[in-house]
């Protein structure tokens, strides 16, 4: 129980600090899709959804490497030097090939108008990549409270500018028309503004680890970096195939949506888009999950009996994520009104698939410890390339019939694929005995009791009943899990005394 705890400390406070930051982003999505129209944040999602591929390129699966090959005694001295000279040079080369390749890039994306949107973006892209080593050495370091700090900081700037962007300046330049702020102020430029304020607040980040950046010593070793190429460049080609899953929908819903125009295509982005992110919860925890596990699991893998360690980690994280599931998709009321533009609620049925989707996302995480752990990574490559072709192939079909319905349910198909096979491959390739059969179960049952809610309201459609009827399900599944999981919760600090009968 105490690797438990461990896990749940790092989690709290790397992955803690992550789901503040993200909740302070996603603060936003009420405002942006306020302010901005359906074919606008259409057009912001369309860039921020190529910034996740790129950063996967910039990366290249380095950040893993870094933790895999740092616990090794021989490498301890040279990996942080070797990995950030790596990084150094591959982003000089690969920001200026996507300088080069502005105007194609906006051709693709469909930002004909702004093909200065994807300068902004590279830009982001090489600060983000030459903070990604710098923020994991605070991590294997154990400081949190500086990793805490920079990540919240970002946010808030993001946060601050983004306003001041779009609803401070139109006034400050209607005022005084002379001004400066007047001569600069572009009107209807909210997109823009918006990845401005987020060039700005990457800027910031990366002079804030400027200490951790400046360590590094021009001492470079060979024979570590193509050990760890060899061990990244996998991870490289999970990495995009990951991105193809959970961002390239929006890019071929741009593509092959069912409607008359490229802003009828660029709302229906925008309403997906805005849906997808009430799975926040989960998504969050995911988040906050994978900064902590990762170092955890390469250092627990040394002790005594680490695969016992992982299935009960396992069982305590679909626990978690099957209570968020519940009270995500039975609170669709309350968790609506994050999406200010009433027009986008015309998507809110595909979020319980979505949330579906992200809890099979979290279990295939925690499954990809065997080909970590292993070195087999080109395995774990294949699966999320498999992964990637489901998406692709129902996207292609379907799309042109179903629209943004159909992209949830690729991402439905394909994380569950991609969790299947790592589940089967794992076991026979480095067996963790993970209660499956429990897990499965705690599953359905969650499925079962939101369909039961679900078809109860439609009948009854009254707002304070659903409520009230979701909290009273909710409670069943919560003795429920306390009942069946009485001997584990009761060890747990805190939570024991309120779970266990």
């Amino acid at each position: 129980m105490s690797s438990i705890k461990n896990l749940a400390g790092q989690t709290l406070w790397y992955g803690g600090s992550s789901i503040a930051a993200r909740f302070l982003n996603y603060l936003l999505t009420p405002y942006l899709t306020a302010k901005l129209s359906g074919p606008g944040y259409g057009e912001m999602s369309l860039v921020y959804a190529a910034i996740p591929f790129l950063n996967v390129i910039f990366t290249y699966g380095i950040e893993t490497a870094f933790f895999r090959f740092s616990n090794r005694q021989e490498y301890r001295k040279d990996i942080y030097n070797t990995a950030n000279i790596s990084i150094f040079v591959s982003t000089i080369l690969f920001t200026g090939l996507l300088l080069l390749s502005n105007n194609s890039l906006a051709n693709i994306l469909q930002l004909n108008e702004h093909p200065e949107f994807i300068t902004y973006s590279a830009i982001i892209i090489a600060f983000d990549t030459l903070s990604t080593l710098p923020f994991a050495k605070l991590r294997q370091d154990g400081r949190p409270v500086k990793f805490a700090l920079v990540r919240i900081s970002s946010i808030l700037i993001t946060i601050f500018l983004t306003y001041f962007f779009i609803s401070v300046c139109p006034g400050l330049a209607a005022k005084n028309p002379d001004g400066l702020i007047a001569k600069y102020f572009v009107k209807d430029y909210g997109v823009g503004y918006v990845i401005l304020a987020n060039l700005v607040a990457s800027g910031v980040t990366l002079l804030l680890l400027s200490k951790e950046l400046f360590s590094v010593q021009f001492r470079f070793n060979k024979t570590l970096w193509k050990q760890m190429m060899l061990y990244s460049l996998p991870l490289l080609v999970a990495g995009f195939g990951g991105m193809i899953n959970e961002t390239f929908d929006r890019i071929m819903l741009g593509w092959w949506a069912p409607v008359a125009s490229s802003a009828a295509a660029k709302n229906e982005i925008g309403i997906y888009s805005a849906c997808y992110k009430l799975s926040i919860l989960i998504s969050l925890f995911i988040q906050a999950f994978r900064m902590g596990a990762e170092p955890f699991f390469f250092k627990q893998a040394d002790g005594a009996n680490p695969q016992r360690t992982y299935a009960r980690v396992m069982k305590f994280f679909v626990i978690t994520i099957s209570i968020m599931f519940l009270v995500v998709a039975m609170y669709l009321d309350i968790w609506k009104q994050f999406i200010r533009n009433p027009a986008f609620w015309a998507g809110l049925k595909i979020v319980p698939v979505l949330l579906l989707a992200n809890m099979f996302l979290g279990i295939y995480y925690n499954l990809s410890v065997w080909y970590k752990l292993t070195n087999k990574t080109m395995y774990g490559a294949w699966i999320t390339l498999m992964g990637a072709a489901v998406t692709l192939l129902i996207n292609y079909f379907f799309i042109p019939y179903y629209s943004y319905t159909a992209c949830a349910w690729a991402t439905f198909f394909s994380y569950g694929s991609m969790m299947v096979m790592s589940y089967v491959w794992g076991q026979k390739e480095y067996r963790i005995p993970y209660p499956t059969k429990k897990l499965v179960a705690y599953l359905v049952i969650v499925v079962l009791l939101f369909l039961l809610h679900k078809g109860i309201t439609s009948f009854y459609s009254n707002m304070y009943f659903s409520l009230g009827l979701a909290t009273m399900l909710l409670f069943i599944y919560l003795r429920f899990i306390a009942f069946i999981e009485k001997k584990e919760l009761v060890k747990l600090p805190v939570i024991g005394k309120y779970f266990a009968p």
